[in-house]
């Protein structure tokens, strides 16, 4: 029998000394073994209790601390109060704005106030020119004095005090209307755009989800109502290329000439509903993107409600000569300026889950003609509240539990998806995600892998709510089937308070998006429609006024109930298949050969 012996060589290194029959020798090296292949993401997701493993047929509620959020959230709330500092308090926060700064700032020090932890922002990149709104209006002043509804659009110039001028209409149906204009335009106000309908108002503006409505969303995913065939998606975007086209010319020629102002007609709302009210957001912008220095529109420019343009619009038509004053005081803050998202948290202390995380979060930032209380402080407000609960209540966490507050989301997700790219990963070979520009994973990137970080490992979910101000019915699972049997054991106990559904469909627009495209398991709420697509969403109407306090205590409620249960699952939340986009092009490509007498 042999004896071995192990020495120590500089803490570092070892060897074997063998010592057999009083002799020493020194043995043969072994080959040295294979390494081991580090596994990937999408592999460790299958290991027990993670995100791609098999999830328990029942789960294990607390319905102890079902109650005590719910009698926290109904007998202290301070959603109104929030509301009340958020919007009246500073007001329309349009993203690189000094007001936008205010809510970062106030959001950050209150969630601190509130008891969570390691409250901070952080900047996701650059939005372009900081501006904002300080005073506009608008007065015909012949043939007949009056005042008329306008505010500025966004990322306007202004004007070099009041102006007065000659009104002229051009509907910008083709480029012969510009040409017969040349030569004309100096110094006049050009109402740009074509006259609209105001359509009778047969339905009620105002709307929540009826039974039925509820259980149809719990079926297959069908078309958007008005959304137009495939067959003419082709034709749509045709005539929309023609019309950027048209009104860049348009521009261009209207600065050469020397033109005063600019007006544009509100567009409308949901079942006619943009009577006697001013839409002023993306669409209001006479060049896509206009918050970039690249894109500035140098024509102070306005958008009036529709009433009164067409009342201006038709009089002119008829040869009756119209002059207004204008005066459009606005202010630009820099012309790199960058955007932040508001972060928060509440610690984990599980040792062995307290560095995964459970998320909540609606985006912090409006448009600029209401207070952007239903877009969305309702959904801020709402997830601050939810994460005042849980602290309120002294709670412990197992995973942390994670607030933040988007900006940037009104000029496409640009807050969310820079954090998302920050954070969790985007595909090789991507730059960073530039607001309104290319780069992400929100503009077709190459047919590259995805690859992501040691948070996208430790990302738990991510809840949001950003339909404004009405009550949350369910979630949609956003095609994460996997999902959909855990959500309705949650929502169970909540059927007394109208959360009844869970549907499989995908809903877009905001941004729980950007997590989804990662792979991340991201939701939204199901919320009653209210007035938030006939009235208040963009518009000046969109204010406190429009808020429901019973449905917003209950959205907190509801979130304050879905981050604990995630918080506290010994299983990760599932999440859909990874993705992989560099086999998508296989993967879609036709089979070759299918059709029996092809080729022949």
């Amino acid at each position: 029998m042999c004896a071995k012996k192990m020495v120590r060589r500089s803490m570092v290194a070892a060897m074997t000394m063998v010592l057999c029959s009083g002799a020493a020798f020194a043995q043969k090296p072994k080959p040295a073994a294979a390494p081991v292949a580090e596994q990937t993401a999408e592999q460790k997701g299958m290991a027990a209790g993670s995100y791609y493993a098999a999830q328990p047929a029942t789960e294990n509620l607390d319905y102890a601390m079902y109650q005590r959020i719910r009698a926290e959230g109904l007998t202290h709330g301070r959603v109104m109060d929030f509301g009340y500092a958020l919007m009246d308090g500073i007001g329309p926060r349009l993203t690189g704005s000094p007001n936008m700064a205010k809510a970062n700032a106030w959001t950050r020090d209150t969630l601190t106030k509130i008891g969570l932890e390691n409250a901070h922002l952080e900047d996701w990149g650059e939005i372009g020119m900081g501006w904002q709104q300080i005073n506009t209006w608008a007065r015909m002043v012949s043939p007949d004095p009056e005042p008329l509804w306008m505010q500025s659009a966004p990322w306007s110039p202004a004007t070099a005090g009041p102006v007065k001028g000659d009104v002229v209409y051009v509907p910008l149906n083709d480029a012969s209307e510009l040409d017969k204009l040349r030569g004309t335009l100096k110094g006049k106000i050009v109402l740009l755009g074509a006259m609209r309908p105001t359509p009778d108002i047969t339905e009620p503006l105002f709307h929540r989800y009826t039974d039925e409505e509820l259980k149809e969303m719990e079926g297959p995913q069908t078309p958007r109502a008005g959304a137009p065939a495939a067959a003419n998606f082709a034709a749509l975007a045709a005539e929309r290329a023609r019309l950027a086209q048209l009104r860049a010319a348009a521009l261009k020629m209207m600065a050469e000439e020397g033109v005063a102002v600019i007006i544009t007609p509100s567009r409308d709302g949901g079942n006619g509903g943009g009577t006697g009210i001013i839409f002023d957001d993306n669409g209001a912008n006479i060049a896509r993107n206009a918050q970039l220095k690249a894109n500035a529109v140098t024509i102070p420019n306005g958008v009036m409600m529709i009433e009164h343009y067409n009342r201006l619009a038709r009089m002119v038509t008829a040869h009756d000569p119209v002059m207004l004053e204008v005066n459009i005081e606005t202010k630009f803050t820099g012309d790199h300026e960058h955007g932040f998202d508001t972060v928060a948290e509440i610690p984990g202390t599980d040792p062995k889950l307290k560095d995964e995380v459970v998320a909540v979060g609606g985006h912090l930032d409006s448009w600029i003609s209401g207070t952007g209380a239903t877009d969305n402080g309702a959904g801020s407000i709402m997830a601050m509240e939810a994460v005042r609960i849980l602290k309120a209540l002294n709670v412990k966490p197992k995973r942390t539990i994670r607030i933040v507050l988007w900006s940037g989301e009104e000029e496409g997700l640009c807050g969310s998806r820079g954090y998302v790219f920050q954070h969790y990963g985007a595909q090789e070979g991507v730059p960073a995600p530039a607001c309104g520009g290319a780069g992400g994973f929100g503009t077709a990137p190459p047919a590259t892998p995805l690859k992501v970080t040691k948070e996208w490992e430790k990302f738990d979910a991510y809840y949001n709510l950003d339909n404004g101000t009405g009550k949350v019915r369910g979630v949609y699972t956003q095609g994460n089937y996997a999902i959909a049997p855990i959500f309705a054991q949650w929502i169970a106990p909540l059927k007394d308070l109208g959360v009844t559904t869970i549907s499989d469909r995908d809903t877009g627009g905001t941004d729980h998006l950007s997590y989804d495209a990662v792979g991340l398991a991201g939701f939204q709420f199901i919320q009653d429609p209210m007035d938030y697509g006939t009235r208040t969403h963009h518009s000046d109407m969109d204010t406190m006024d429009r808020m429901h306090q019973a449905d917003l205590e209950q959205g907190a409620i509801v979130e304050a109930i879905f981050l604990w249960n995630t918080s506290q699952r010994e299983e990760m939340m599932p999440r859909k298949p990874f993705p992989h986009p560099e086999n998508e092009k296989n993967l879609t490509a036709p089979i070759p050969g299918l059709y029996p007498g092809a080729g022949k």
